[in-house]
């Protein structure tokens, strides 16, 4: 199944072909509208000529942050995300071989799963569950209790961005997501 967050050919194609860029994606969904930040690796293959988590986390920090930083930036905090995208390119590369797909293609179950996944940079316990839910649902990946780790994201309907395959249905994960802060809104009040 192919890609459909970013809601551009280009940096679909890379997500849909490239499982760190898929990763990354995920990583950058926070406080940034989730098609901007899946197509952030997009952003720093036109510039840096790569997306190999090696040549990543091999590149200068500041030159990097720098190519994070140019309009229209990777992120809403181009910088940090920038050293957050280098660090997770080196643990990738230390611990998977360069290869992301080990995260998940590899784990025992959907535990293993989550606990590999919380160990790296940018994901808490919500964006896990959200990325467990996403592998199942658009690629297949169903470790043994992936419904379990993933919680209501496993469910059917328009949660997250485990659930957008096109334009319509992001606009429904969008209105979904405004619906929750409204009621949580109005539960503090």
């Amino acid at each position: 199944m192919a890609i459909q967050i970013a809601q551009d050919p280009a940096a679909d194609d890379l997500l849909t072909n490239n499982p760190f860029a898929l990763l990354v994606g995920m990583m950058l969904d926070q406080q940034y509208p989730m098609e901007h930040a899946f197509a952030g690796p997009q952003k720093v293959v036109s510039r840096f000529g790569s997306f190999d988590p090696a040549a990543i986390a091999a590149a200068d920090p500041e030159e990097f942050a720098a190519l994070c930083s140019t309009p229209p930036a990777i992120h809403r905090y181009p910088g940090s995300m920038s050293a957050r995208l280098q660090e997770l390119a080196r643990i990738v590369v230390e611990q998977y071989d360069g290869d992301a797909s080990r995260i998940w293609t590899e784990a025992a179950d959907g535990k293993d799963l989550a606990k590999r996944l919380q160990a790296l940079p940018g994901f808490g316990a919500q964006k896990v569950k959200i990325f467990v839910a996403l592998l199942a649902k658009q690629l297949g990946v169903r470790a043994d209790g992936w419904e379990k780790v993933s919680g209501d994201y496993a469910l059917e309907g328009y949660r997250s961005v485990a659930d957008v395959v096109d334009g319509d249905s992001l606009q429904k994960v969008r209105d979904h997501k405004k619906e929750m802060k409204a009621a949580a809104k109005a539960a503090q009040a």
